[in-house]
């Protein structure tokens, strides 16, 4: 019969083994990730399809939901998806190329759970008060690009929330209800973008 420490050794050499193994066969690229590829489309494309949230959050991460499901759609050419996660002014160097920005977030606006509301902003002031959790990344963003002179077009898709629950994955069955439709008008709307006349 082996001793502890025999044991201890022979766990602790086949972990050494076994991990590397194991990493690999575990996807860690995030979809929007620098310096990786974009599931569909690429930098410079002239409309950017960002959804933003946290899937952490319950329904505050309504926006990622909806981009996981176009990436499961055909591409469309002149298109870039990309998870921009809870936003910031990381995500400026996003915006080269793009005349068009279409935008997917969750909303506290008090209207009821799974409305859906289509708004384009045309100065970083008109940008709705209770964006998800990130608002002021967002704004702060927006900012940026404007003072930068890279500020697109904006094209905003607001879900309402009304409970974000933290350390869950779950959408509510009214927002999760709302999903199918936003996939749909965010295709059509990207569509007729891409191959509309350039800025």
């Amino acid at each position: 019969m082996p001793q502890s420490s025999d044991t201890g050794f022979w766990i602790l050499n086949f972990g050494f083994i076994l991990l590397p193994l194991m990493l690999s066969l575990i996807d860690t690229t995030l979809v929007g990730e620098t310096n990786t590829p974009a599931p569909q489309g690429a930098a410079g494309d002239r409309v950017l399809v960002l959804g933003v949230g946290n899937l952490l959050m319950g329904d505050e991460g309504v926006g990622i939901h909806v981009l996981r499901l176009l990436e499961h759609e055909a591409a469309m050419p002149g298109v870039r998806l990309l998870d921009g996660g809870t936003g910031g002014a990381s995500l400026l160097g996003e915006f080269d190329g793009a005349d068009d920005i279409v935008l997917i977030d969750a909303t506290r606006d008090g209207r009821p759970a799974g409305t859906i509301t289509f708004l384009q902003p045309e100065f970083v002031g008109d940008l709705p008060r209770g964006l998800g959790a990130h608002d002021f990344g967002l704004k702060d963003l927006f900012a940026a690009a404007a003072l930068t002179g890279k500020l697109p077009r904006i094209h905003l898709y607001t879900i309402a929330v009304e409970e974000v629950r933290p350390m869950c994955t779950e959408l509510s069955p009214a927002v999760a209800a709302a999903i199918p439709e936003v996939v749909h008008t965010v295709r059509a709307l990207a569509a007729r973008l891409a191959s509309g006349p350039k800025l």
